[in-house]
């Protein structure tokens, strides 16, 4: 027999290996592993009497994915923890691989129920960190429509809450229409079915609404509304969510994370849909209101208009032209007398600066008996060395002016000549002027 590779990447279709080197190798890689805690749900559980093991199926309770375990029957009697089919249970075993038939195996050393008390424990724990990051805040809430055209319905197959949730819409609004997914509410399954119908209504763009219903049921079968995945999944949707799990005490991460919380299916079909007959009464009523409201106003404004109408002002509109008539005469005449009296007061000044003028005037001076002498060129004589003998001359007086002609030279004056002889010679000159 010729040598087999010693490595898998060194095999060949001229030189493969055989079925139980390849079992061997496997059998032998699985057994270096280090035994290990594993959690999931009981299904399958079976006891073979005198054999001393018993044998189950540990399902994962998100996915579609189980193993088969063996133990001891000792092992799965221990006192204190009750393990039946759907318990959820944590096992400690080690991986085995069987060669003869190619199968793993978890053979176990341990199992142990998880109570309630320890799952409502984790819920817990989880509630804290979804808090923690803001997705049951009110602020993220999104208001339900009033009158939703398509409900999405996500509930079990041919439940009771499927038709507590149809059938109570329709009676409150026939024309809702209703896109139904019917998927697992509990147990295998239930998580990404759920997830699953809730992103599939979310990209429908002609729903208006999700509804997801139960309607109750112990706390273990309501497990999968606690879920991480199933809650996240329920605070990314976009649509408005509806929580109808139905179960007062302990409610599922669901409800706080969803829109709106329903007790039950019944309350959802109320809270999605308004109810016709209400909806009608109440229209009825905001008619009444408003024709008893304009109505109202309406004899309001005509008592206003009545009472308008009665004051003089409109029963005989002339009065206020007559009022306004007076007011004028009053101040037209006002106006004259103001005016007459600035018309005395400015002739009056006009008359005191006349005469002022006129006592400034030259022409004053000449008619109190002064003369103005003016010379052939028509210079005004000031001294009598501004004439000559024979020189003809220009007199003026008040009344008009004179010819007149020099007779003699003019003496000339000395300084020592009095005053009253220069008096005396002016007189003279001027009487030979005349």
């Amino acid at each position: 027999m010729t040598d087999l590779p010693a490595r898998a990447l060194d095999t060949s279709a001229e030189h493969p290996w055989p079925v139980r080197l390849l079992s061997s190798k496997i059998a032998a890689y699985v057994d270096r592993m280090s035994p290990v805690w594993v959690e999931g749900q009981v299904v399958q559980l079976n006891r073979r009497p005198g054999s001393g093991y018993c044998f189950l199926t540990l399902r994962d309770t998100e996915a579609d994915a189980s193993l088969p375990v063996s133990m001891l029957a000792r092992v799965l009697d221990v006192p204190g923890d009750a393990v039946h089919e759907g318990a959820h249970v944590v096992v400690q075993a080690k991986p085995t691989f069987w060669t003869k038939r190619g199968t793993l195996q978890l053979q176990a050393s341990a199992i142990r129920a998880v109570g309630v008390g320890e799952l409502l424990a984790r819920i817990e724990h989880l509630k804290r960190i979804l808090a923690a990051e803001g997705l049951f805040d009110a602020d993220r809430k999104v208001p339900l429509p009033f009158l939703p055209a398509v409900v999405g319905l996500v509930c079990g197959r041919e439940s009771k809450a499927e038709h507590d949730v149809v059938v109570n819409a329709r009676a409150r609004w026939p024309q809702v229409r209703f896109e139904i997914r019917e998927v697992a509410v509990q147990g295998q399954g239930a998580v990404p079915q759920v997830t699953a119908a809730i992103a599939e209504l979310d990209a429908r763009p002609d729903v208006d609404v999700i509804v997801v219903a139960r309607g109750g049921g112990a706390v273990e079968d309501l497990l999968p509304f606690s879920n991480e995945t199933l809650v996240r999944a329920a605070a990314a949707c976009r649509t408005p969510l509806v929580s109808a799990i139905g179960h007062e005490t302990d409610a599922p991460l669901l409800d706080l994370v969803a829109d709106y919380r329903a007790s039950t299916p019944t309350d959802a079909a109320k809270r999605i849909v308004p109810d016709v007959r209400e909806e009608r009464q109440r229209l009825q009523q905001a008619r009444q209101r408003l024709r008893g409201a304009v109505r109202a106003r309406l004899g309001h404004e005509d008592e206003r208009l009545a009472a308008i109408r009665s004051r003089p002002v409109l029963a005989r509109p002339e009065t206020m032209v007559e009022v306004r008539e007076v007011e004028v005469e009053r101040l037209r005449a006002s106006g004259r007398q103001a005016l007459d009296a600035a018309l005395v007061r400015g002739a009056g000044e006009v008359g005191r600066l006349a005469a002022q003028v006129r006592a400034l005037s030259p022409a004053a001076t000449l008619e109190r008996g002064y003369a103005v002498v003016q010379g052939p060129s028509g210079r005004v004589v000031r001294a009598p060395g501004d004439v000559v003998p024979g020189g003809a001359l220009r007199v003026r007086v008040a009344g008009g002016e004179l010819a007149a002609e020099v007779a003699a030279a003019p003496a000339t004056e000395s300084s020592t000549t009095p005053r009253t002889d220069r008096r005396k010679k002016t007189d003279r000159v001027e009487g030979s002027h005349a």
